[in-house]
Formats: C-alpha cells, structure tokens, sequence
C-alpha cells in the first residue's frame, strides 16, 4: 500500500472530490418534483441526514485519522467485523446498483449532441452506459492523484459553473417577471400533512445526500487530517446545499410537474432557458460541460467503496487473491469485478416499459440498501462513543456527549423515514399497473443484494474451519 499513501492531496481537493461525488446536477430534475416545498424538504433533509453524517464522520475520521478503511473501521469498532462486512457491503451494492442512473443521465446528455429522442431509447442508453463505466474504470485503475486530478478539475468545469449558469439563468427569470412554473406563496412552501405524494419524493433528495462519509477513506492521503478533513467536510456541506436548493429551484421555474423527465429534466430546462435569452447557441457548450462534471463525478464512487471492500479480504469474506494491488496501489481486480457486474445489472433497463419508472427502481433501491448501511454507522458511533470515552479527537460534535447522541437520533430518524417511504414510489413517474410491478421487483431486489452477503458468511466459515 506504500505507493498509494504517498500520493497527497489538498484541502481544495477534497472538497471538490466530495462535492463532484455528492452533489450531481442530475439529481436536481427528481428533486425539482417538490416544487415550491422543495426548500422545506431540503432543510429537513439537511438537519436528520445530511449534517448528521458529516458531523459523524468528520469526528470518526478524526478520532482514527491513521487508518482509511471509513465505514468498515468504524462498525468493526463497534460491532465486530461480521457486521463492519454488512456495512461495507451494503455501501459497495448500493453504488452497483446506482451506477446505471447516474450512466444513463450521461448517455441522456450526449443524445443531446446528437438527437434527443435517443435518451429514450433503451439500447443506446446501455450502450454508451457500458463505454462510459469501463473507461472510467480504467482511469480509477491510475491511482487517487490521478483520480483526484481527474475529479477535481470535473466538478470545477462540469458542475460548479453548470450550476452557477443555471442559478444566474433563473434569478434573471424570476426578476424580469416571467411566468412561473410553481407557485412562490408561503401556503406552498410547506406541504400539507395529507400530501403522500410529496414526503414520498424525499427518497429523491435523500439520494442526492448520500455519500458524504466516502471522504473517509482518503483521511490519510490529506496533511494534518485531523483538522483539515472536517474542515473539508463543512465547506463540502455548504456548497453541497447551497447548489442543490437555488438550482432545483431553476428547474421548478421553468418545467411543470408533468414535463419534467428524470433522464433528461436538466437539458429541458437548460434548453427552456437558452431559447428564451436566444442563446441557443451555448448548449452544446452546456452539455459538454455537464458531461465533464458527471464524469468526474463517478470516479470517487468507483475507487472509495471498492477500497473498503477491499479491507474485508483480510477476514476471509473474500478471496485474497482479490487484495493484489496493482503498481498505482489499486486493486484492480477488485475495480474489474465490478465492472463486470455492472455490466450485468444494465440489463434491467430492459425490464421496464419506461425509462422514467427503471430510473426510479434504480435509484429507490440504491437508496434503500445505502440507508441500511448508515443504520449501522449511526449506531457503530453511538457504541463508539460509550467503548471509547477515554479518547479525544481533534473534532468533536459541538454539545458535548447530548450533542452527539442528538446527532445520531436524527440521523437515525431520517434512515427510518427513507426507509420507510423507499416502497412507495411517486404516481407522477409510472401508471398503477407499473406501481405493482415497481413494488415487487423492488422486494425481491433487496433480498437478491442481500443473498451474496450470506454466501460469502458462508466461506468465511468454511475457511475458518478448514
């Protein structure tokens, strides 16, 4: 592992790495369902998830800055490694299963280049998904400076300025009098209790928060982590918020409820706005630039979780020939298994009618199986806490021992409410008969993701005894 402990990076990088990796212009078309309320909801969201997991992680990262095994070190700490295997797998499946989403808004945007229709069309999406994916691995398989680099200058490019564009588009909008898509009057901007349909579309939101504890494993790679990584973390969470409120608010201008497509709702709105300001010309401008930041944005997910599934070798869960890395410290093979099974999971495009109702199951149930794993997390720091009372960690929660257990009830209480709500997907993206469906194949989904884990206890145990 010595090549790829040498490899530093910066405060500056960090946050751009976490930020690129969690803050994704794609999710801003699912979010902007909310309409007007979608400010309450990211607020609520903020205060039982968001912040709860920055806060966490920051003090864990902190606490045990010299190792960079993250969500696996933690609930290993706590509850042993058989459930540290649960949490790492749980995370490690989740980003399997995510991939394909935040792919096929990549191939959304190049059949803008070239026309369209084709984000629409089931076979091109998997196509370009696949050319995408296995390209990206190949540049994880360079090593985190290069990763790092990569990410950086992409989420600089491809989604700071995007947003900032958009954020500038609509304030123009909204002072020139246009008409509105959503309604501004303060009886919308909070939703009302009997409106199912809106806390059902927090699963949206909720997924564009996950991820912040990824940061972790890359403690050890910053200089004086036990101050700069939770420094990195609260500029991450302000500019993480800050972005998604204002340019979820840009879309909801401009699209109704109904026209917004999930695959595609950034380029309608970018494409709404650009007519208007005869700027059509900038588009293919815009999209190359979305491109760029959308790209960058998933090489974190390919190389973090990898790398603390990677811990789990050592435990006899998987094959050791699995821990080789390769000359840039990598484990390759572990980046080319995955890869593989990606490839796999594209086939489930074809099992839907409509792109919009395979966008959701994806992305619910990626969700679902993330949320498990914070489960674990938050209640790995609570034990932690009590286990490890002695320790002081260069950052702490602010409120002392009340402060932190507050901050894991919250961030336990909105796992349970995503969870919750996770099987219920909003009427707007499919028809009745779809709905079934959805929940079906959404049930066995989870306990197919689940059945490996057991397979691989299994070995374990067989390895143990033999």
């Amino acid at each position: 592992m010595h090549v790829e402990l040498k490899q530093k990076i910066s405060v500056f990088s960090l946050v751009l790495l976490i930020t690129g990796a969690i803050d994704s212009i794609r999710n801003l078309p699912g979010v902007a369902l909310f309409g007007s309320s979608l400010i309450f909801f990211f607020i609520l969201s903020a205060i039982i998830f968001l912040i709860p997991v920055a806060l966490v992680s920051a003090e864990l990262a902190s606490t045990w800055y010299q190792e960079e095994g993250g969500i696996y070190s933690w609930v290993n700490k706590a509850f042993g490694e058989n459930i540290a295997f649960l949490a790492i797998w749980l995370q490690w499946i989740n980003t399997l299963i995510w991939y394909p989403t935040i792919l096929s808004f990549i191939a959304g945007l190049f059949a803008y280049l070239i026309s369209p229709t084709l984000a629409h069309n089931k076979y091109y999406l998997i196509s370009v998904i696949l050319i995408v994916f296995w390209g990206l691995t190949l540049i994880g398989l360079r090593g985190l400076r290069a990763s790092a680099t990569f990410a950086s200058t992409c989420a600089l490019l491809g989604m700071i300025l995007p947003m900032g564009f958009i954020i500038v588009l609509a304030v123009i909008w909204l002072v020139s009098g246009k008409p509105l898509a959503i309604d501004l009057s303060l009886s919308h901007l909070i939703p009302h209790s009997g409106d199912g349909q809106s806390w059902v579309s927090l699963t949206a939101i909720m997924t564009s928060f996950l991820g912040m504890e990824l940061a972790a494993v890359h403690v050890r790679h910053i200089d004086n982590p036990q101050k700069s990584f939770p420094r990195a973390m609260f500029f991450s969470v302000l500019l993480i918020l800050s972005t998604m409120i204002l340019g979820s608010l840009a879309i909801a201008f401009v699209l109704p409820k109904a026209q917004i497509n999930l695959v595609d709702g950034v380029m309608q709105a970018f494409h709404n706005f650009l007519q208007v300001y005869h700027l059509s010309y900038l588009l293919p401008v815009i999209i190359t630039l979305l491109l760029l930041g959308s790209l960058g944005s998933m090489v974190n997910w390919i190389i973090s979780p990898a790398k603390g599934l990677l811990l789990a070798a050592d435990s006899n869960f998987l094959p050791h020939s699995l821990y080789r890395l390769n000359k840039y410290g990598v484990a390759s093979r572990v980046l080319i298994l995955q890869a593989i099974l990606v490839t796999l999971f594209c086939s489930g495009f074809l099992l839907f009618p409509r792109i919009n109702t395979i966008y959701w199951l994806f992305t619910d149930l990626s969700t679902e199986l993330y949320m498990m794993m914070y489960v674990l997390m938050f209640l790995s720091a609570w034990k932690i806490k009590r286990n490890f009372s002695y320790l002081n960690p260069s950052f702490t929660i602010p409120g002392g021992k009340i402060g932190y257990y507050l901050t894991c009830l919250l961030g336990l209480t909105g796992c349970f409410i995503t969870l919750f709500v996770g099987f219920f997907p909003p009427e707007s993206s499919m028809d009745t008969q779809e709905i079934h469906h959805f929940q079906a194949i959404f049930a066995e989904g989870i306990g197919l993701m689940l059945l490996p884990l057991g397979l691989l206890y299994l070995r374990k145990i067989i390895c143990q005894r033999g």
